[in-house]
């Protein structure tokens, strides 16, 4: 009898905890955070410095760690400028004590936000006990950012006859100079000096010196450094690399090559890295693999837990690179049924493939569709559809399709037609139309595109003819109508 009333009692003790978890749970609220406040305020221009102030003068502590995580998630986010509040913020109120590694931070935000010479005057200001190997490399790198050569040259000068460190980060930036001014030749010096000094390459040491010679289409050179690297018993192979051969396999025509090392770069790929994937489908889809393409993409649905815009919108790309414009639709009603926010890049790819094989009609139907939901279009891609409409000969569409598009035309909203599309429309109007359509053109575009003297077809054709300067038309659009 006494065993059993201790079994209801535990019972009832294990009812009350269980009910009692239950609801303060249920009805707890998350506790406020700084990084809650901060995180939302995503206009760049927004200054972040009033709320970090308001949250400790309503009696909040902020400790260090918390604020470099914010740190480290506005620069990954590319909010440069409201990470380097956040930085300045901590070192104006004299609580939180900088390392170097911090002030190498904010030195590569202020060269981000405020360019190089703001960052050279920073680093003129710290104590020689910050400026170490950190500090050095994070100007080095704001040079380097901003092609500075000189300066990235004496500045690394410097750090060697001050005995600072010269780590792979070090070799990577010069490297990366180099081939952004189209110095290619001197990207394996570079690399070659590094391992002379004993300095270990990393994966990205490699894939800079690879690509150097790919760009100069040495693919004896590129095929040397990757053996090289397959063999270096400190680096794990990456996918990456192998999908930079790919590309100068398939630039050389080397399609087999190609193949392999896709092979190759599709046994290091993440289940779950869906920019790998990415990379993937769109070399499978430039070698004609379509097979490939269909198979990568099924493994990448069922790896990632949501496909997002990117990963349609380069997987439309590829189908459309296949001429697979059916398929491509299909993809497309996926994406529309996705739950991903709206975003007009994902269906212009299929919309801009079928006017270039000259299914105008389908592109229509596919920028009506789109309108009839509500989702925005742009006045550039009707304007391209009309211009698809000219060269078909179909006037009547033309002049319709044009019309949607100047009716979305809003200068004051940036949501405006470029000149070269604009070029583009003109020059098939003058081919393929008549007087009267050139001058029905000019009438709709004028009050749109500042065409200060009166233009008509005559004047047009004098102009398509001879290559003389159209008033306010701009030089892209004057090279684009006299090349026709």
């Amino acid at each position: 009898m006494r065993s059993t009333q201790h079994a209801f009692k535990a019972l009832i003790r294990n009812y009350i905890i269980s009910s009692r978890w239950y609801c303060t749970n249920g009805t707890q609220k998350k506790k406020a955070s700084l990084y809650d406040k901060i995180s939302p305020l995503g206009n760049p221009k927004i200054d972040v410095t009033p709320e970090l102030q308001k949250w400790v003068d309503t009696g909040y502590k902020v400790r260090f760690a918390e604020l470099q995580r914010i740190i480290v998630d506005l620069r990954k986010r590319k909010r440069f400028s409201q990470a380097l509040q956040v930085s300045e913020w901590m070192g104006t109120t004299g609580t939180y004590i900088f390392t170097p590694v911090q002030h190498a931070v904010q030195l590569d935000l202020i060269g981000k936000v405020h360019g190089y010479l703001q960052a050279e005057r920073y680093f003129n200001s710290l104590s020689e006990p910050d400026k170490t190997c950190k500090t050095y490399g994070a100007l080095l790198h704001c040079y380097v950012r901003q092609h500075q050569t000189e300066r990235a040259l004496t500045h690394l000068k410097n750090m060697r006859e001050k005995g600072i460190a010269l780590s792979s980060v070090t070799y990577n930036d010069i490297m990366c100079m180099y081939s952004s001014i189209g110095q290619n030749d001197k990207v394996p010096e570079v690399f070659n000096q590094m391992k002379e000094n004993n300095v270990q390459p990393d994966n990205l040491s490699y894939r800079i010196c690879i690509n150097s010679l790919g760009v100069r289409s040495d693919i004896e050179g590129l095929e040397k450094i990757l053996t090289e690297m397959e063999t270096d018993a400190h680096i794990v192979m990456d996918w990456n690399t192998y999908t930079v051969v790919a590309k100068f396999y398939i630039k050389a025509g080397l399609k087999s090559k190609a193949n392999i090392v896709l092979k190759k770069a599709e046994g290091r790929l993440d289940n779950k890295d869906g920019l790998g994937y990415n990379h993937l489908i769109s070399l499978h889809a430039q070698l004609g693999n379509r097979d490939d393409v269909f198979r990568l993409w099924c493994l990448e649905q069922k790896s990632s837990k949501k496909c997002l815009n990117r990963d349609y919108k380069n997987m439309v790309e590829s189908l459309v690179r296949l001429d697979a414009l059916e398929v491509a639709e299909k993809v497309l009603k996926d994406w529309e049924s996705s739950g991903n926010c709206y975003d007009f890049r994902v269906p212009s790819v299929l919309i801009v493939g079928h006017m270039e094989k000259g299914f105008c009609k389908k592109a229509e139907a596919l920028l009506e569709h789109l309108m009839e939901m509500g989702k925005a279009t742009t006045p550039n891609i009707w304007a391209r559809l009309a211009t698809g409409y000219f060269e078909k000969g179909e006037m009547g569409n033309a002049f319709e399709s044009l019309k949607v598009a100047l009716s979305l035309h809003d200068s004051s909203k940036e949501i405006k037609l470029d000149d070269k599309v604009i070029a583009e429309l003109l020059r098939v109007v003058c081919k393929k139309g008549s007087r009267e359509d050139c001058e029905k053109v000019f009438s709709i575009l004028r009050p749109v595109v500042p065409l200060q003297r009166r233009t008509d077809y005559s004047l047009l054709k004098d102009y398509v003819a001879s290559g003389r300067e159209m008033d306010r038309l701009g030089p892209s659009m004057e090279t684009s109508i006299s090349s026709a």
